[in-house]
């Protein structure tokens, strides 16, 4: 693998006499990879059960991995000739300085702010280059066991009192649930807050309806399990977002199923599996409390913000006009980067709140101003739109997987909180994966393609 990949790159083929050192060095990003999703998942529970003596540290614990992943992708010499890339690289080595002379003047509270453009963001391209769909396919089962152990914990908090040990907070505290309803309260699984369990099970459902659509790639039992996992952590969970998530994927699911009728006997096989399994899970009683409980959280919301229409006008189109709406108190270089994160805040003040913006483009451009702020919002607006094209090229070819990643990267990666270090993993490991599913079979094709029209 390595010689074709670093063929790429101009290395000659008298270079060709060492393939099983560069497979290795291949091994070791996806074991970097593995440790990323595994840390992803299961920091949160480090933070509150483990270690939460650990717990601020243990914030940037994946960071390391994610420099790993750069780093051996500079020794194997595949990086990106992209403009994405580097100039992700070179908007934290610009927000930096001008964080420390021009804005809050913290030097370690610039570095943790650009940590998302200086680490996470080129590693998301190494992580697209050398998983292939094999390593994909494995991802997504490792999703759906996963997912068996996450629900029955998040059931046991939704009906456990906040005083339990699984109700732990970060740092051990109690109280880890978030406003529900009807004294119930949003359970965060093993993450550190409840926004991580919606994310979890967003990123599942394209991969439980993948394996409805290509079924020889999974256990039937095992996608059953997982479908009724997801099935069940819906009202569980109590978070519209998640609802309108899912609800996102199985549309993209559909429009994939008419496409090829062979796929929409599939499609019409599991929407049958899904109307029994949630007339079979709604005759026991703890699921026909968590629909009250949800219905009634429902309700709530749509009086005070709205209804799906909400969810979908505020939280997503919103952002994309709210962030321009304050012109006049844009400034040039801004507050500083890493002021609008937690950390920001409790440096500057004492406790979490948010000090530049609850928006992520808004926070964007105040904290880096406004030719910086601009400019990360166009590199994700330009991975996403490219993405979204290839995506829609894939399942005219009959290939579902891409198009069902995309349903959950448009919603994360664009407007992800990256101010969030969990957030910022989801949204950065699920638009990897999605370019992942969009490199060509062939050994030799590199990150290049993807980014050759960034």
């Amino acid at each position: 693998m390595l010689p074709k990949l670093a063929h790429d790159r101009g290395v000659r083929s008298n270079q060709l006499a060492q393939p099983r050192k560069g497979e290795r060095h291949i091994r070791r990003v996806k074991t970097a990879i593995w440790v990323y999703i595994i840390l992803l998942i299961f920091e949160g529970a480090l933070r509150k059960w483990v270690a939460p003596s650990l717990s601020t540290p243990l914030l940037v614990v994946r960071d390391p991995v994610a420099a790993y992943m750069i780093f051996e992708a500079f020794r194997l010499r595949i990086l990106p000739a992209s403009p994405i890339f580097f100039g992700s690289i070179l908007l934290a080595v610009i927000a930096i300085p001008t964080a420390v002379f021009f804005g809050h003047g913290n030097p370690y509270l610039a570095l943790y702010g650009a940590r998302p453009f200086l680490l996470h963001l080129p590693a998301m391209f190494v992580m697209a280059l050398v998983l292939s769909r094999t390593d994909l396919i494995k991802i997504g089962k490792f999703l759906l066991f996963v997912s068996l152990g996450m629900t029955v914990l998040i059931t046991l908090q939704f009906y456990s009192p906040q005083s339990a040990f699984i109700n732990r907070s970060v740092g051990g505290a109690e109280g880890g649930g978030f406003s529900g309803a009807m004294g119930y309260l949003r359970p965060p699984g093993t993450f550190s807050f409840t926004s991580g369990t919606g994310q979890f099970y967003s990123l599942l459902a394209p991969f439980v309806l993948y394996f409805w659509l290509n079924p020889s790639g999974v256990n039937t039992l095992l996608r059953l399990a997982a479908t009724l996992a997801l099935l069940l952590a819906l009202p569980i969970s109590i978070s519209r977002g998640l609802v309108f998530q899912v609800t996102l994927t199985l549309a993209f699911a559909g429009l994939a199923a008419m496409a090829k009728p062979k796929l929409l006997i599939r499609a019409i096989a599991a929407a049958l599996v899904l109307v029994l399994a949630v007339g079979a899970l709604s005759s026991f009683d703890f699921f026909q409390t968590a629909i009250q409980v949800f219905l009634s959280r429902f309700n709530t919301a749509t009086q005070s913000e709205g209804g799906m229409e909400g969810v979908l006008i505020d939280r997503y189109f919103g952002g994309l006009f709210h962030a321009f709406s304050n012109v006049d108190s844009f400034t040039l270089w801004g507050m500083g980067i890493g002021l609008g994160t937690n950390v920001g805040a409790f440096l500057t003040t004492g406790q979490a709140q948010f000090l530049v913006a609850e928006n992520e483009w808004q926070r964007l451009i105040g904290e880096m101003g406004v030719i910086l702020g601009i400019f990360a919002i166009a590199m994700r607006l330009a991975v996403t739109i490219s993405a979204t094209w290839k995506s829609i090229n894939r399942l005219l070819r009959n290939d579902t997987l891409p198009w069902l990643l995309l349903s959950v990267a448009l919603t994360t990666f664009p407007q992800g909180n990256w101010a969030q270090p969990t957030s910022l993993g989801f949204s950065i490991f699920g638009m990897a994966l999605l370019l992942s599913s969009l490199r060509k079979a062939r050994p030799q094709s590199s990150i290049n393609d993807l980014c050759k029209k960034f």
